[in-house]
């Protein structure tokens, strides 16, 4: 995944008053010393629904574009509160898949950390920072149609499925993914609640 930033601003992302606990999280603007965090990001495990780890080079070069700040989107290190530790990645950046130029998701939050809601705080704090730099009305998330979990993180952060579709990522690996919109428009996503699990859509 790519992208460029023109903002530098942090996001976080909590639960509402009276809601269900969400851990608390910021989004960190993509860190000099981001290429361990990368490192961590690229084990089989992490990258299996991605067409598998990158090489050395690969992950040099995504680094250096993660802290290209020239264009609109922005790569962030999900940051868990209070402890402050960098557990995954998050960003957005400008794309042209389906119906014209818009803003595409993606992330990755390291084994030890899943399945606390980590990555459903980090996509509604995405969600945030995309609506701020406000030239797209719609952000995109594709997830590959397998990846049970990431599809519940997209409908917990209040995306919309708009069906199945091909992505090619990375370059020459073609895979069925489902296509996930959210309406930069539209009011914030609503809090999630402990029965939402992930689960085949």
């Amino acid at each position: 995944m790519t992208s460029e930033s023109s903002s530098g601003t942090d996001h976080g992302a909590t639960a509402p008053t009276g809601a269900p606990a969400v851990p608390p999280v910021r989004l960190a603007p993509w860190p000099a010393d981001g290429a361990a965090l990368l490192r961590s990001l690229n084990s089989p495990q992490m990258t299996a629904y991605l067409g598998g780890p990158g090489t050395e080079q690969q992950l040099t070069d995504r680094h250096r574009r993660y802290l290209d700040l020239s264009g609109p989107g922005r790569m962030y290190a999900i940051v868990l509160l209070p402890t402050g530790d960098a557990v995954g990645s998050i960003g957005f950046w400008e794309q042209a898949r389906y119906g014209g130029p818009g803003y595409e998701t993606g992330w990755g939050v390291l084994p030890e950390f899943q399945g606390r809601g980590i990555a459903v705080a980090a996509a509604r704090a995405v969600i945030d920072a995309a609506r701020a730099e406000g030239r797209h009305r719609a952000l995109h998330a594709f997830p590959a149609v397998r990846h049970a979990a990431s599809n519940a993180v997209c409908r917990r952060a209040g995306f919309t499925l708009r069906g199945e579709c091909s992505v090619e990522y990375p370059k020459g690996h073609l895979r069925r993914a489902y296509d996930w919109r959210f309406d930069l428009g539209a009011a914030p996503p609503a809090p999630c609640g402990p029965a939402d699990e992930a689960r085949p859509v």
